[in-house]
């Protein structure tokens, strides 16, 4: 308050902020400092008005179907993003291109059906990501997380996963806790890296005894130190047919050359007889 009794111009700069940000806060949602929380108001689409110097945004509980990336672009200062029990799906490629300080990401309780690289390529600073409970997620590309070098936490739990490339997880240097637990795994012969490098790993496993096979039928519900055992027998000794194909071609290629070597040796002799009785027949012929 200036000697006047007129508020001071700083006094005006800070209420006309504070008035800008009741002013600007979504409807429904609360607003206090860089943090705007819509945590289960029924809304069916990302809320509008939303302070552009948000670090934290909490969509959780709600029935948003779609994120729009032009949108979320202008919440660059976005740190934490929390969409849990949503009803997002299909693809996401490109739709967190804008937010790339973003560092927790949480898409656990949604309708995705698979990460591509393009889907969290530009999230150079996540650190967690949470994308458990997604029963229509059945596939992750192998090179989805090759540009997440500072996840830490990944949580893939409950979703309709069958098999992971180990180099998806595995390229991960920070990686300390991965989330699996019951997802459908096919244990069969080309899952078996996979297993053997959780068995080798330092990453934790959190509820470690539900991470089981799902497929085949004799490998069903078997933990993974199990199956991995008797995978390591079945895989190292069983032939499949590529297996046979190989051989057959070294047996062929090894009776062609045997097959060639003898016939040369043949016509070789042949040769030499021909030639040593030549000469035979030429001596006599000189003493006569």
């Amino acid at each position: 308050m200036s000697p006047s009794g007129r508020p001071c111009p700083l006094s005006l700069v800070f209420l006309l902020g504070m008035a800008s940000e009741g002013i600007s806060c979504p409807s429904r949602c609360s607003c206090q400092y860089l943090e705007v929380n819509c945590t289960g108001q029924q809304l069916q689409e990302f809320p509008v008005d939303i302070p552009l110097d948000t670090r934290q945004l909490i969509l959780a509980v709600n029935k948003v179907s779609y994120l729009p990336a032009v949108e979320l672009s202008f919440l660059a200062d976005l740190v934490y993003l929390d969409c849990r029990k949503n009803l997002l799906g299909d693809n996401l490629d490109f739709t967190f291109i804008g937010v790339a300080k973003l560092v927790y990401l949480d898409l656990s309780f949604n309708n995705l059906t698979e990460v591509t690289f393009s889907t969290f390529s530009h999230l150079l600073s996540l650190v967690v990501l949470k994308i458990s409970d997604n029963p229509n997620l059945v596939a992750i590309e192998k090179d989805a997380f090759a540009n997440n070098t500072w996840l830490r936490h990944l949580d893939v739990s409950r979703t309709g996963l069958t098999f992971l490339d180990t180099s998806t997880v595995q390229d991960l240097p920070n990686l300390r806790l991965l989330g699996l637990s019951d997802n459908l795994w096919h244990c069969n012969c080309s899952f078996l890296d996979f297993i053997t490098w959780m068995m080798e790993s330092d990453v934790h496993f959190p509820d470690a005894d539900n991470i089981t096979c799902y497929t085949p039928a004799g490998l069903h519900a078997l933990r993974m130190p199990a199956a991995e055992a008797q995978l390591h027998f079945s895989c190292l000794t069983q032939l499949y047919k590529q297996d046979y194909v190989f051989l057959c071609l070294v047996g062929f290629c090894i009776f062609l050359a045997g097959t060639m070597a003898a016939w040369l040796a043949g016509v070789c002799a042949v040769i030499y007889e021909a030639h040593a009785s030549k000469g035979e027949e030429e001596e006599e012929e000189e003493e006569d």
